[in-house]
């Protein structure tokens, strides 16, 4: 399975590092970017082995017939891509 992630997503996990350092959740830029990028690597390697559910109807806006799986990083963090 090919994963495409449009120039949006990019933009928006290039910003995502940069909030997360600002704002505090980690002491170095080159940390938060590393997290970040391991989200990344982890929605390209394993979205596909990930139970997909059906995206709530409030997403429809976005396409229809959506799904999101889900990708915890830790016992209090987890993303939805």
């Amino acid at each position: 399975m090919q994963v495409i992630l449009l120039p949006e997503v990019l933009n928006y996990l290039e910003e995502l590092a940069l909030i997360l350092y600002k704002k505090g959740y980690f002491s170095f830029e080159e940390t938060s970017l590393n997290y970040v990028l391991e989200i990344y690597d982890d929605i390209v390697t394993n979205l596909h082995k990930k139970r997909h559910k059906p995206a709530p109807s409030h997403y429809d806006k976005y396409g229809k017939g959506l799904f999101y799986a889900s990708f915890t990083k830790n016992r209090r963090t987890t993303w939805y891509p």
